[in-house]
């Protein structure tokens, strides 16, 4: 992975307003927090959606990419007002394991050259039983690796661009080796900066509710929820003054000069994320300069924001 690197602009104290997203009172953390969830096969994610919102007796929350049914793994689900920040998962790139089931024989080392043949842009018609439009669309495959081969089942994670079906491409890769193919089992395994390492079951989140209630005591509750910083972590940033914080929080564009740092390789038109210096997500936003350009200029808009994620009046009004 790629160094990310702050480049420095200018300097600035910042002030007791606002606090750190890990110091956050627990009613703010489960209110701008997020669930990593290990959905389990049976259920859709709607529906593990609606025992989370009464397993936390909230009335909203949202997901991060629909899993079917039967699939299992990674399912970001964002409490409360943490959904502003859903945007930034749903175009995020997904990993995952996939089981795929030849139809007859095939030679191993064919099987390789057909899948090496998938990476890069894939042409795909979604399924009838999707969520969207049946049309021609272009997704990109990042990395195919051939995990095992036996027999007939074959072993694979594909890192892909969002919206990529994987039942499709099994199908695909049937056609193109001759053989025939389908999807046996699939699990998701990564959704942006959510792998298996922080994923947590519905039985835990219960578990770590149940505790905090009957004892006070928020530690599994807290390691279970995270904060909605982690969904716009993945995402290149930049760094603002406290003075710029709450205009950004009522709408308006930021100016050159409220910024105080910007991420090296920033280009402009690019997706990316604004931050407090206590590292608290204010808004989702398109860069219109590139990071050299922030941190030459003196004046002029520099983001255009898209989504306000911080509440108005956390930090006082400048303007």
């Amino acid at each position: 992975m790629t160094e990310r690197v702050l480049l420095v602009k200018a300097k600035a104290p910042t002030g007791p307003h606002g606090r750190p997203p890990n110091e956050r009172s627990i009613a703010d953390h489960l209110r701008l927090g997020i669930v990593n969830l290990d959905k389990p096969s049976g259920p859709t994610s709607h529906q593990v959606v609606a025992w989370m919102k009464a397993a936390l007796a909230i009335s909203r929350a949202g997901h991060g990419g629909t899993l079917d049914p039967n699939v299992t793994g990674v399912l970001p689900v964002a409490l409360t007002d943490a959904t502003r920040a859903l945007k930034a998962l749903l175009l995020a790139p997904k990993e995952y394991v996939c089981v795929l089931r030849l139809h007859a024989d095939a030679p191993p080392k064919r099987l390789e050259t057909v899948l090496r043949e998938f990476v890069g842009d894939v042409y795909q018609v979604p399924p009838l039983k999707s969520a969207v439009k049946r049309q021609l669309r272009v997704r990109r495959v990042y990395t195919l690796d051939l995990l095992e081969n036996e027999g007939r089942e074959v072993l694979f994670r594909v890192r892909c661009q969002a919206g990529t079906y994987v039942r499709k491409l099994c199908s695909d890769v049937g056609t193109v080796l001759g053989t025939g193919a389908n999807m046996a089992d699939l699990r998701r395994t990564r959704t942006a900066g959510f792998g298996e390492d922080t994923i947590a079951t519905l039985h835990d989140l219960t578990d770590a509710v149940a505790l905090w209630k009957e004892t006070g005591d928020e530690s599994a509750l807290r390691r279970v929820v995270q904060p909605m910083e982690r969904m716009i972590e993945h995402l290149p940033r930049v760094i603002v003054r406290d003075s710029a914080v709450d205009a950004l929080c009522h709408g308006a564009d930021l100016a050159a000069q409220g910024v105080l740092e910007v991420e090296r390789g920033l280009r402009k038109g690019q997706a990316m994320a604004v931050f407090t210096q206590k590292g608290e997500g204010v808004a989702l936003g398109t860069a219109l300069a590139s990071a050299e350009e922030m941190l030459a200029a003196e004046s002029g808009l520099v983001v255009n924001v898209d989504r306000v994620l911080m509440d108005k009046g956390t930090y006082p009004r400048a303007w």
